[in-house]
């Protein structure tokens, strides 16, 4: 198999004295998409978080791309291929749906705007119909959809994904689900998907790991933790 594209190396994040991340592991590699599941306040947007140097890991290693980022500041980081879209999306409400994804292709080729943006509208034509509409009076699924869009359009080779479900409608998770599928197996983006709704992200992944207080307890394909009686007891009733 090859190198790792990122390689989170017994990570450990705290809020003040308050331990968040216990020893954490994970490895991403070229062309996966990889889920981390867990319950609410498990630590998953924490471990999210720290790789984009927010809060700054405590002890332990990530390394992007065989870099150590460590230590970078965020602005660094964020300009070395990695893309997040944040929990709660987070984009410029005032800013229409073009001037939000200029901001995200701010990091990128200019050459390559045009190109870029075609891109995100093909995946989510309903942006190319709003492309002049203020952001904030978009629905919470098209919101998602642009801070997803917003961040591709910075040409990354890792995409950092922070529960994209929360608050949607379920018609629009499949959609959004779907384009991250369409992504991968087309463009072959590489995707660390972090997200709540463990079924469908489950079986979108190729890999995953389960996190319990801060700890990774868990680890497989998506199949097999999708088959797992303990994921499905925690995770997946009534999913």
């Amino acid at each position: 198999m090859s190198e790792p594209l990122l390689k989170v190396t017994d990570v450990e994040t705290y809020y003040g004295k308050i331990i968040a991340l216990r020893g954490v592991d994970i490895e991403v590699h070229p062309g996966e998409i990889v889920t981390l599941i867990g319950a609410n306040g498990a630590g998953k947007s924490t471990l999210m978080m720290t790789i984009c140097g927010t809060p700054r890991a405590r002890s332990g290693q990530i390394l992007f791309d065989g870099m150590d980022i460590t230590k970078m500041p965020t602005h660094e980081i964020m300009r070395s291929s990695i893309a997040q879209s944040p929990e709660g999306r987070r984009i410029f409400g005032r800013m229409s749906v073009l001037e939000n994804l200029q901001m995200g292709a701010s990091i990128a080729d200019p050459e390559h705007f045009d190109a870029n943006l075609e891109r995100v509208y093909d995946l989510f034509p309903v942006l190319k119909e709003r492309h002049a509409q203020r952001g904030g009076t978009l629905s919470g699924g098209e919101q998602q959809m642009l801070a997803i869009g917003r961040a591709l359009m910075g040409e990354p080779k890792l995409l950092l994904l922070d529960e994209p479900s929360l608050g949607i409608a379920p018609i629009l998770v499949r959609q959004i689900f779907d384009a991250i599928r369409e992504l991968n197996e087309q463009q072959g983006l590489t995707v660390f998907l972090v997200e709540q709704n463990a079924f469908h992200a489950l079986r979108l992944a190729h890999r995953g790991y389960v996190m319990v207080n801060g700890k990774i307890t868990m680890t497989g394909t998506g199949d097999e933790l999708l088959g797992n009686e303990e994921v499905r007891a925690a995770y997946l009733e009534g999913g």
